[in-house]
């Protein structure tokens, strides 16, 4: 905080004060920014419908009936992009990169759920393959992902 001398004191003789005035004017600048970076990012941000598992990417799910599985935080969820490119937690990986994600999420817990979600063009033997990686290392509970049939 800066220091000044009193007003009305030309002779030096004065004590030192403090201003009574706070400048807010950089602050306020310094979150207007901070709130365009967050809601500029926010925008590009896509979750997966049911919260705890996330893809990253908007996938063209197909329609369904019934919804009867809540994801949870520990369930692990891959998109199949209609390229064929899977999408785990938001990044891109390959089939041996996937593999090694399916063995450390059943190291951690042999319970995890894997949730298939895939486009609505991608053919049925990489959903297939995805789901027998899934397996291979021990992670039999498996879901597929659709979209409200509404």
């Amino acid at each position: 905080m800066a220091m000044g001398k009193a007003p009305g004191d030309g002779d030096g003789n004065g004590e030192d004060v403090g201003f009574a005035e706070i400048n807010i004017t950089p602050l306020t600048d310094i979150f207007l920014v901070l709130l365009i970076i967050f809601m500029v990012t926010s925008s590009v941000i896509v979750q997966a419908p049911g919260g705890g598992a996330q893809a990253g990417l908007k996938v063209n799910l197909p329609k369904g009936g019934a919804t009867d599985i809540t994801a949870r935080s520990t369930d692990m969820s891959v998109a199949i992009l209609s390229d064929g490119r899977f999408v785990l937690a938001g990044n891109v990986v390959n089939e041996d990169e996937l593999k090694r994600a399916f063995n450390d999420a059943q190291q951690k817990n042999p319970d995890t759920i894997v949730i298939v979600q895939a486009d609505e063009g991608v053919p049925h033997g990489t959903v297939v393959q995805v789901m027998e990686l899934a397996k291979s290392v021990g992670l039999g509970q498996l879901a597929i992902g659709v979209r409200d049939s509404q």
